[in-house]
């Protein structure tokens, strides 16, 4: 459980107005007192996350958020930074208390319903005040997904039952049954699939490991039954030569797609990590109509590039130094480029003509949906490192090849653009 990424867990909101009682909730289902809980509204001041094993979905981590109803300035700031957080997450437990319904709850409803949150009513504190028809008929007009609970009555027990048996009911298909990464691209039926991985080791590598996207996407290779071939650059055209047959597959790091294209024979599917993550954690179909705008940008267009993670840039980082500078090569030197890292995903987008996200390996598909939707929402095109990189390359419809729906998204995206 501790080892298994954050991307890779299911993600749990609990939301609600201030002293409903979430913090409660949370230590009743994860049997711990994970947050502090007190009688004075808005002792969680900020999300207060928790990793926890529930069978029979596996790991999950639950996120305490603060009240939405705080309106001090400083609670403004609270609220702002619950409901982008609720945007993340894959199913959202709203915590009610008596026969209360306001506009907060309202405003939570709303976000949920825009952004595809799966929601579970939490009626709460049920042996101070037991809820009426009229009020329970209303929660059920809302949501058909509806549990009482009082943390005071000790009812554990009965509680997880439904509970888990709701989670069930609306756990993403991905967590009960994960979704391939690489797996339905290999020849139906062939028993023993070859594929090449080609993996650089830069600055950027973690010393003594291999970067997430590349151990995901090998793991994802043996759970298919096929043979991994894991070289660097420099010994990729050595041990291609040396191979009794041509692989199945060929994925590399996008910094050097060019190389690889160069060097694959044509009969041979080949793309990048970045790319088979477009899929596995966004849109892909999407993100390659994004790629296909890149034609129109100008001088003086200003292009957001987005990271998920917030590592400590290196001297050669690829989306603060090498992204802008193929930008300004195969577009205009006169582009502007802005940055963000980690979870300061900018609320106004429509400043930008355009955004290139990074592969969102740290993030869960909901979250990279979640973007995506709010990149739509403002009109702007968004693509992600892997297709932007091929496209600065020239090698885009290669590297698309395996993905015949992104391939002819993105073709007639580029015809848009040129006409």
């Amino acid at each position: 459980m501790q080892n298994t990424p954050n991307s890779l867990l299911l993600r749990i909101g609990i939301c609600g107005r201030t002293n409903t009682g979430k913090s409660s909730l949370l230590n009743m289902i994860t049997g711990q007192k994970t947050s502090i809980t007190s009688v004075i509204p808005g002792t969680t001041t900020d999300v207060v996350t928790k990793r926890m094993e529930l069978s029979p979905i596996g790991p999950v981590v639950f996120l305490d958020t603060a009240g939405i109803d705080d309106l001090s300035q400083l609670g403004k700031e609270r609220v702002k930074r619950t409901m982008k957080k609720l945007g993340s997450v894959d199913i959202a437990l709203i915590v009610l208390e008596g026969n209360v319904w306001t506009e907060f709850e309202d405003a939570l409803v709303a976000h949920c319903k825009q952004y595809r949150i799966p929601m579970v009513l939490v009626i709460n504190k049920t042996d101070l005040c037991k809820p009426s028809s009229a009020f329970l008929a209303q929660c059920k007009e809302v949501s058909s997904h509806l549990l009482s609970c009082s943390t005071k009555e000790r009812n554990r027990e009965g509680f997880m039952s439904e509970f888990k048996h709701t989670l069930i009911a609306l756990c993403p298909d991905e967590f009960l049954h994960s979704p391939p990464l690489l797996g339905d691209l290999l020849p139906y039926g062939q028993k023993h699939p070859l594929i090449v991985c080609i993996v650089p080791i830069d600055l950027g590598a973690p010393k003594g490991r291999l970067i997430l996207p590349q151990v995901q996407a090998i793991r994802d290779a043996l759970d298919y039954n096929a043979s991994v071939v894991v070289v660097k650059e420099s010994n990729y055209v050595h041990t291609l030569s040396n191979l009794k047959c041509h692989p199945d597959l060929v994925i590399c790091d996008s910094q050097i797609v060019g190389f690889m294209v160069q060097h694959t024979p044509a009969e041979v599917m080949c793309t990048t990590f970045s790319i088979l993550f477009s899929r596995f954690k966004g849109d892909i179909v999407q993100l390659a109509t994004g790629a296909g705008t890149m034609a129109t940008l100008r001088a003086k267009n200003s292009i957001l590039i987005a990271e998920a993670c917030s590592h400590h840039p290196s001297a050669d980082d690829i989306g603060r130094v090498k992204i802008p500078r193929w930008i300004a090569t195969y577009c205009d030197p006169g582009i502007r480029v802005t940055h963000c890292a980690g979870g300061d995903y900018p609320d106004d987008l429509s400043q930008y003509r355009l955004i290139i996200h990074c592969g969102a390996c740290t993030l869960n598909r909901r979250e990279m949906l979640w973007r995506m939707e709010q990149a739509e929402q403002a009109h702007v095109p968004i693509t992600n490192y892997g297709m932007a990189i091929s496209v600065l390359h020239g090698v885009l419809e290669r590297t698309l090849s395996p993905f015949p729906r992104a391939l002819e998204a993105y073709k007639q995206a580029q015809m848009v653009a040129v006409s």
